[in-house]
């Protein structure tokens, strides 16, 4: 029976726990969207031996960042940052994998190039925020997407995972989750397009399909991960059959032999624990239609966690706000230790209070 500190097998890396940290947006990238020494020590700091680290949602392109001081790949200046990062996550002998997105209709025209609309698979627009220089606004509404858009958005896809194999990441994720542009076009809540990519729920997988392929070009398929929210709300998200949709998207991954499918718990919604719908999908629920490894994240405890994974209905769990206020996670919870409380009011911005000041565990464990 597998546990949290079984080895567990990803692609081609071959990990010495199954804590992994999720992708978490921070908000403390320099000007130029580029990673600075900050963000290096925050990830250093939470790096293990043979643990896995998957780094913030990264935009693959200018149009496609929805938050003030978020990272991007789609520039060559930002590799040199990355690299910093992912060399100290390395001399600590850790697999860190770059998780690739846009924003899609989560942006405000301040954030766009000549204060255009944001893109989107359809001109329907959410009631959420987007983070610009004047603090939180109200999204702008989107235009929707040309066929010559999409084509453009795929590439950069495929031009942010080169960028990240250059900065020397150990894999990309792509994030298909939380109504970003993605999941924008897989759900039909916000995807009300009649081409090829909109109508059946096979058109409307094709866009996940096609940007996890341009990833998978570049990395091949066994060091590419994609995370998904199935029936998820963040972003206000919706779909008329989410079994349906989201057990055919994983069924199509399969082609590509991915490091993994990284599932959201449908008891969370962004970073809040909202009540479980009756259509909710679980990671147990696709168990049965993707053949690789499965990555769960929402609202873990550590108990919760190890029952997940040895009950089989995960290979991984991968921890976000308990891993931002402890960065020795797996330390703590090999060895029974209680766990710092996360600062809310810290998440999104700042300085270094609540990103790299809270304290590791004052016991020290030899054994």
């Amino acid at each position: 029976m597998p546990s949290l500190f079984s080895p567990a097998q990803v692609g081609p890396y071959t990990l010495s726990h199954r804590i992994a940290l999720a992708p978490l947006t921070r908000m403390r990238a320099q000007a130029g969207d580029v990673p600075g020494s900050l963000m290096a020590e925050y990830y250093t700091q939470r790096a293990t031996e043979g643990g896995l680290l998957i780094a913030e949602a990264t935009s693959v392109s200018v149009r496609g960042n929805g938050y003030l001081g978020a990272p991007g790949i789609y520039a060559d200046d930002q590799i040199a940052g990355w690299k910093r990062v992912v060399d100290a996550v390395h001399a600590k002998g850790a697999r860190i994998f770059l998780q690739l997105y846009h924003a899609g209709r989560q942006s405000h025209r301040d954030l766009q190039p000549g204060g255009a609309a944001p893109l989107a698979p359809s001109a329907v627009g959410f009631e959420g925020m987007a983070h610009t220089k004047d603090g939180w606004q109200s999204a702008t509404p989107p235009r929707e997407m040309t066929l010559e858009d999409i084509e453009a958005a795929i590439e950069e896809f495929r031009a942010g995972a080169a960028r990240a194999l250059a900065a020397g990441f150990d894999g990309v994720e792509i994030h298909g989750a939380n109504g970003y542009l993605v999941d924008q076009f897989l759900q039909d809540g916000s995807n009300r397009r009649t081409d090829a990519y909109g109508g059946s729920r096979e058109n409307r997988a094709r866009f996940l399909l096609d940007v996890t392929a341009a990833a998978a070009a570049v990395f091949g398929g066994e060091r590419v991960g994609v995370r998904i929210a199935p029936g998820g709300t963040f972003g206000g998200m919706s779909d008329s059959d989410p079994a349906a949709t989201f057990s055919h998207a994983a069924r199509e991954l399969n082609g590509f032999g991915l490091a993994w499918l990284h599932v959201i718990e449908p008891r969370v919604a962004g970073n809040q624990e909202v009540e479980e719908g009756a259509n909710a999908i679980a990671a147990r629920d696709l168990r049965a239609h993707f053949d690789g490894p499965i990555i769960a994240a929402g609202g873990f405890s550590p108990e919760t966690a190890a029952a997940i994974v040895e009950a089989g209905d995960a290979d991984l769990v991968a921890f976000g706000r308990h891993f931002i206020a402890n960065p020795d996670l797996p330390h703590r919870i090999r060895h029974g230790l209680p766990l710092n409380a996360y600062d809310r009011g810290t998440f999104y911005g700042g300085d270094h209070r609540g990103y790299t000041d809270y304290p590791r565990a004052s016991k020290t464990i030899t054994a």
